[in-house]
């Protein structure tokens, strides 16, 4: 779970690829730099991120058997919600009792 802010938006093959960068980390499980990659299925009932726009999310780390793919993938069990001041407390409140 981490707050992010959209940069660019590119659609590759059967996905789309928002480059972000990382506001703030809550929760996670493996580490993220200022910029990443975050890939979403277009078959995902997820809206579509705006760029400039600056959202709350949870997504989780995607790697192939083959380990030739490594990256950060939003799935339709996970989210992506608007950041607001209100939404980082409860999720900041949330990690501490998780």
């Amino acid at each position: 779970v981490f707050h992010g802010r959209i940069l660019a938006r590119r659609v590759v093959g059967q996905e789309t690829r928002y480059e972000v960068e990382v506001k703030a980390p809550y929760r996670h499980r493996f580490p993220l730099v200022s910029r990443e990659y975050l890939w979403v299925p277009n078959t995902c009932g997820c809206p579509a991120l705006r760029e400039g726009g600056e959202y709350l999310l949870m997504a989780r780390r995607h790697v192939n058997h083959e380990h030739t793919l490594n990256r950060i993938l939003l799935q339709d069990d996970g989210y992506a919600r608007p950041w607001t001041p209100r939404e980082a407390r409860l999720v900041r409140e949330a990690a501490r009792h998780c």
